[in-house]
């Protein structure tokens, strides 16, 4: 099997090539994730996983972004429950495949956007690149690197990243952790494919094993903060007045007042 079928997905590309797959996200301008792109990736990694043949799946962003993240319209009080619900399927359904994930960061990764990419075995991201979790500056936060960004980068640092929402540099992801390299734009394809070539060349399973060898810890631990963290977003987070507004103020913009 090559490419996947024409039609078959209207926010996603899927190229299936054994032993690798490649998923690029394909909602332009920005690739948010709406709806429809996070029910097409839990469909594109589901029939991926079940492919023996494929032992690397790499994540990409087409046009001028990996992507921005879960589409602010979906925060509202009737629909978040059911969006995070989608999105943190496709979370977990990354973080346990057998496969070795790789993605591939160009542009901006923000929010949900970097919450995929930073839960790939593997990250490759142009300098350039503008990584962030802003979530705080429309009162919300994000559930996924609230559980998992510490055990990458440190405690102080995802402090520092998800309360202020600030906004850093491909470098800098790569000199914090978020990233195992940063390289000039252009350049990020050259780097995956160097890491396919290195993984084409060891045993499929022994990958496999390996990976779950590695996170066998951090998977326990994960699982339950995300859930905790998800709970804690419906329960309490969704109650404050400021969230409403600040999902209001973004979707209408204009500057949040808050309460």
């Amino acid at each position: 099997m090559t490419s996947q079928p024409a039609g078959t997905f209207s926010r996603i590309a899927v190229d299936v090539r054994p032993p690798t797959a490649r998923v690029a996200l394909q909602n332009p301008p920005l690739n948010v994730m709406d709806r429809v792109m996070v029910e097409e990736l839990a469909s594109a990694l589901a029939a991926i996983e079940g492919r023996a043949e494929i032992s690397t799946l790499v994540l990409s962003g087409a046009g001028k972004a990996f992507s921005v993240g879960v589409d602010v319209a979906d925060h509202t009080a009737d629909r978040i429950a059911g969006m995070l619900a989608n999105f943190h399927a496709v979370v977990r359904a990354m973080v346990n495949t057998r496969k070795v994930t790789i993605a591939a960061v160009h542009g901006h990764c923000l929010g949900g956007g970097a919450e995929l990419a930073m839960v790939c075995d593997l990250v490759y991201t142009t300098a350039d690149a503008t990584w962030g979790f802003p979530e705080i500056k429309l009162a919300c936060y994000p559930p996924v690197a609230v559980t998992a960004l510490a055990a990458l980068v440190g405690q102080k640092r995802a402090a520092d990243l998800i309360l202020t929402g600030r906004s850093i540099s491909g470098q800098e992801a790569a000199n914090i952790g978020l990233a195992n390299r940063a390289v000039p734009g252009g350049e990020v394809g050259s780097a995956v494919e160097e890491s396919l070539r290195q993984l084409a060349a060891l045993s499929p399973a022994s990958l496999a094993v390996t990976k779950k060898a590695i996170y066998v810890w951090d998977a326990m631990h994960f699982d339950k903060g995300l859930a905790r963290a998800e709970k804690i977003y419906l329960d309490e987070l969704m109650k404050t007045e400021d969230v409403h507004e600040g999902i209001s103020a973004f979707l209408e913009k204009r500057t949040a007042v808050w309460k």
